[in-house]
């Protein structure tokens, strides 16, 4: 499951997902990963999730985003949920790439029982049609 929290930069997107990360722990039976473009948001997160900054690897394109969350995901069988704040910025996403990222979010989600969750910095209607029907909450 792939589902989007959407809306303008400043508009609280990042403590959202920070609140719903940190609820998850409670009932989570698995590992939960929160990729972020720092570390800034280290000490808003519980000790159970781990953060993981992005920043700090070679990513420059898509397909080598792509390739790192593979990689988190080959490395952790017991991961649960990921989620992916600043997702446009860290998966380095142009708008016309945004659908077949999600598509193969979905591909991983489904074939490994993993929920992602991304932050977009986009009005719910700047969206493509395909992912305004996975806005989870638009601000």
């Amino acid at each position: 499951m792939v589902e989007i929290i959407a809306g303008e930069k400043g508009k609280g997107k990042t403590k959202y997902l920070l609140d719903m990360v940190n609820s998850a722990v409670a009932h989570a039976t698995g590992n939960i990963v929160y990729l972020d473009k720092s570390q800034k948001h280290m000490h808003e997160l519980t000790n159970k999730v781990r953060l993981i900054n992005v920043a700090e690897y070679p990513i420059t394109n898509m397909d080598e985003f792509l390739g790192f969350i593979c990689g988190i995901v080959s490395q952790d069988y017991d991961l649960q949920e990921m989620y992916l704040d600043s997702f446009l910025t860290i998966a380095n996403l142009n708008d016309d790439q945004l659908v077949h990222m999600i598509e193969k979010l979905d591909v991983i989600s489904e074939k490994y029982s993993i929920k992602f969750v991304l932050s977009i910095s986009r009005n719910e209607a700047d969206l493509p049609e395909s992912a305004q029907a996975r806005v989870l909450i638009s601000l």
